[in-house]
């Protein structure tokens, strides 16, 4: 038996109200930018549910594709059948047929949106659980706790018969919450960070700041493979590389050891502020954890916001270690945060970095060098990348081959 559709059921969405339909505009363009390479699909978009009409294209990969997009509470491929009573349970019965396997036992959940159906729910569990007893040797029923849980669906348009159903991400649909820059370094904070943040609707732009030749190309190709993992949720992350030599070597120079720090996060602010004004963002996300390390202290933090005025958001700023590794774990971002390749931030760690800076003394060191013509010279060098799926895999490819 071949799903004709896939069920997507709303969550979070289905508390909106009249801006609803702004949200499940948000779903079904993400939806399309991740299924763009499966032609046949269609996507049908109703107030309190989505269709996707598979057209004959095979669903194993369409639903593993699916689990990421944020805005999806659940889904269930399906097949759509009209309210017939003996249609229906001729189509439950051979999908049921197709999926069970000896031992297995089911269960029937029936929901009935359309109140002029013919049968109640119970009335349709015991019909349709008689059908399947009748015409299936040795099968089982299990209400609590089935192998398969066969659920027939009656809605005032047609009727529709699953049995399998998937968690989805949950969360907002991409772009529905606004436009933030993302500072990416190469850790295993700032894609969680970025991660959660999408998850609330955040279209994220990253940035990551480069400093050869003290950071190599390794470095910054770890950066785009971890935008690489992003982009999986909607299907593309811009990423801005900022050549950040000149700078960090003037703070070097310029800024007494132990302020260094200090300086140089305020300076990566500024220039993801502009950033930020010149691709119309609303926000900027960072991957700080409070008390992480020197620059993550209530004193640092509030140095460092100092410089612009933007909201910056945290998504991290309660969490534990332990737990942030669990979620770089489960998105696969992980592996390639722990490779050894350094980044700007961690080559010119000074050696006793201040953890309670004063901001009186920050802006005097800072006083002595006008750091404006460096800052608009680094975001008119910006290199910007757009960063699809799989582009980590075909470089990857390139350079065998």
């Amino acid at each position: 038996m071949i799903y004709d559709r896939i069920l997507i059921r709303y969550g979070e969405i289905s508390t909106k109200g009249r801006n609803r339909k702004q949200f499940v505009d948000k779903l079904r363009r993400s939806i399309k930018r991740v299924l763009h390479d499966f032609p046949d699909v269609k996507i049908e978009a109703q107030r309190d549910r989505m269709f996707i009409l598979l057209n004959g294209e095979k669903s194993e990969e369409i639903i593993e594709r699916l689990k990421d997009i944020f805005g999806i509470q659940s889904f269930s491929p399906a097949m759509k059948v009209e309210k017939d009573l003996h249609a229906m349970k001729e189509a439950a019965l051979s999908l049921f047929k197709n999926v069970y396997s000896e031992g297995k036992s089911f269960k029937i959940t029936a929901k009935r949106a359309d109140k002029e159906f013919e049968l109640d729910t119970n009335e349709i569990n015991q019909e349709f659980g008689g059908h399947i007893l009748k015409n299936m040797a040795n099968v089982k029923v299990n209400v609590k706790q089935p192998d398969i849980n066969l659920v027939v669906e009656v809605r005032k348009e047609a009727s529709y018969i699953s049995c399998e159903n998937y968690k989805g991400a949950g969360g907002l649909p991409a772009g529905s919450s606004g436009k933030a820059m993302l500072m990416l370094s190469g850790g295993i904070d700032s894609p969680v960070a970025g991660y959660l943040s999408m998850k609330r609707g955040i279209e994220i732009e990253a940035v990551h700041f480069y400093s050869p030749p003290f950071t190599s190309e390794r470095s910054k190709q770890k950066v785009i493979d971890l935008a690489e993992k992003l982009s999986r949720i909607n299907g593309g992350v811009a990423l801005h590389i900022v050549p950040f030599t000149e700078i960090q070597q003037l703070i070097q120079k310029q800024i007494p050891d132990n302020y260094t720090m200090t300086t140089t996060r305020r300076i990566m602010m500024r220039i993801t502020d502009e950033l930020r004004k010149k691709y119309e963002g609303l926000a900027i996300v960072t991957g700080e954890s409070l008390g992480q390390v020197a620059s993550q202290t209530m004193e640092s933090m509030y140095a460092i916001n100092e410089v612009i005025s933007t909201p910056i958001l945290r998504p991290l700023i309660t969490m534990d270690k332990a737990d942030i590794i669990d979620i770089a774990q489960e998105i696969d971002t992980h592996d390639i945060s722990i490779r050894p390749f350094e980044d700007c931030c961690t080559v010119f760690v000074p050696s006793s970095p201040k953890t309670k800076p004063k901001l009186e003394k920050v802006q005097h060191f800072e006083s002595f060098t006008d750091f404006e013509p460096y800052i608009a010279k680094a975001v008119e060098n910006t290199e910007k990348i757009v960063v699809k799926p799989n582009v980590a895999l075909e470089k990857e490819m390139e350079d065998l081959f």
